[in-house]
């Protein structure tokens, strides 16, 4: 098999709302039984996911923080894979009203209209970080960490490349990881801008979305889209690519 890894969002991607439908899960089910695995991107905090979420256990491994943790649902154990959050950081931009503030183990997230105050107290107190954007989100994380560089921690875990990878997301911060997979993929509900980097898009939004992208791959691996194939990547001819 061509793609015997499915790399996908979990926001606006795989839920809608924070939720998964039903019919979404019965699919990733039955990407699992078919022998493939499934790595979980999100920018998400953990504890927010596994109180959101209950079938962790359909990942073999979890990139939450946006690629700052790497979590592994069959053991349990969580790694970071930077350092962590500054306090004095979380603490001047509470003093000066930026909320809400939510921290994990190495990001921090607030709103896009405290935007530039991030920005000042970054440039203040001489950090280095970097300010990625999640639609609504701002995230502030190390310097060169993203959804690219923690899938590739999992994928290391799991003795495979980036030539074995399936991705889909909608947003800015996923274009990272999208970038490099074997085959990207948006749902219809992405951002333009995600939609413009892309191999192709799905008809349907959000989890119908991710529906959609494993019939294709469990029906014949992509090969219908696959139109020119070789040592490099995949070329895929789809008109669907905006």
């Amino acid at each position: 098999m061509n793609f015997c890894n499915l790399a996908t969002d979990y926001d606006g991607t795989l839920a809608e709302d924070g939720r998964v439908a039903k019919s979404t899960i019965k699919a990733l089910e039955s990407f699992r039984r078919s022998g493939r695995s499934i790595i979980l991107v999100t920018g998400r905090e953990l504890p927010q996911l596994l109180e959101v979420f209950d079938r962790i256990d359909l990942f073999d491994w979890i990139v939450a923080e946006n690629g700052a943790l790497l979590y592994h649902p069959a053991t349990t154990q969580a790694r970071l894979l930077t350092e962590p959050v500054p306090l004095h950081f979380v603490e001047e931009m509470r003093k000066r009203g930026v909320t809400p503030i939510s921290t994990g183990g190495a990001i921090v997230a607030t709103l896009r209209p405290h935007k530039n105050t991030v920005l000042e107290v970054i440039r203040e107190l001489g950090i280095e970080r970097q300010i990625i954007f999640n639609k609504d989100a701002v995230m502030v994380l190390p310097i060169g960490v993203d959804k690219a560089s923690g899938l590739v921690a999992a994928l290391k875990e799991m003795k495979l490349s980036w030539r074995d990878v399936a991705g889909i997301g909608d947003a800015e911060n996923d274009i990272a990881f999208l970038r490099k997979c074997q085959c990207s993929v948006a749902v219809s509900n992405a951002l333009d801008s995600v939609k413009a980097e892309v191999d192709f898009t799905t008809r349907a939004a959000c989890g119908e979305g991710v529906v959609e992208l494993i019939n294709e791959i469990l029906k014949d691996d992509l090969q219908s889209r696959c139109l020119i194939q070789h040592q490099g990547p995949i070329t895929i001819l789809s008109n669907t690519r905006s």
